[in-house]
């Protein structure tokens, strides 16, 4: 079984449109090329209740969780109280950030900005070279600053702590489409029940109709499951394998 993974999108600001979220795009890529599973996404609103009530879901029912956005000074960057809120622990200030922020910020330093500090009690810091945004970790929830740049930074930092057995990959470009394969589909997935089989309309290009693919985790199974597909197709039905 694969790791599993939920991300938990924290921000008024992505659910009233204000901002475009390219962070769960970047994690599920990330993820699945280090051979994680993320099994669902949701986004939800800057408030303490509802951020507890989500990331302690999320980490009962996932091997890893991920959250963004929610972790700078303003009103509204709660995320660190509300998951201590859900664990029913304290928020604490961590030395070792503080220390950091007054040495570089010195006379600029304020209360609003030692927010940055704050975390739940317990929590681990990695990827500590970042001097106002480390990655949080209590439990097996990983807090992530909402900034796309900062986050994919951050991540690639400490990304081989999540690697897991690879996923194997083929895509089909198949000329027919779907309403022609689909019976094909049915088949080749009751002969191999374990095959992650994903059948996509391709609308824009004239050479096919349908982009079909196979993962596994185990190359020789999936080797046979292609065969397997393959030999079921009309003849000259592909147009390319990769």
């Amino acid at each position: 079984m694969s790791k599993s993974a939920g991300i938990v999108i924290i921000g008024n600001e992505v659910l009233s449109g204000k901002t475009q979220d390219t962070n769960s795009y970047f994690l599920c890529t990330e993820l699945r090329r280090l051979g994680v599973e993320v099994q669902k996404i949701s986004t939800i609103t800057d408030v303490i209740e509802l951020i507890g009530q989500e990331v302690t879901a999320f980490s009962e029912k996932f091997d890893l969780v991920f959250t963004t956005g929610g972790v700078g000074p303003t009103h509204d960057d709660v995320t660190i109280d509300g998951i201590a809120h859900g664990f029913g622990i304290r928020v604490v200030r961590h030395p070792d950030i503080e220390q950091r922020m007054r040495h570089r910020l010195g006379a600029d330093i304020n209360e609003a900005r030692l927010r940055m500090a704050n975390v739940p009690e317990g929590a681990e810091l990695l990827a500590t070279e970042a001097l106002f945004a480390p990655v949080v970790k209590i439990r097996n929830v990983f807090i992530f600053p909402g900034i796309p740049r900062i986050l994919q930074e951050r991540f690639h930092v400490i990304k081989e702590t999540f690697r897991d057995a690879p996923y194997f990959l083929k895509n089909v470009y198949v000329k027919h489409g779907e309403g022609v394969i689909a019976t094909m589909l049915n088949d080749l997935l009751a002969k191999f029940p374990q095959l992650l089989l994903g059948s996509y309309p391709v609308l824009d290009t004239p050479e096919y109709k349908v982009k079909v693919t196979l993962e596994s985790k185990d190359s020789d199974y999936l080797e046979r499951a292609l065969r397997s597909f393959i030999s079921s197709l009309p003849d000259g039905a592909v147009h390319r394998i990769d």
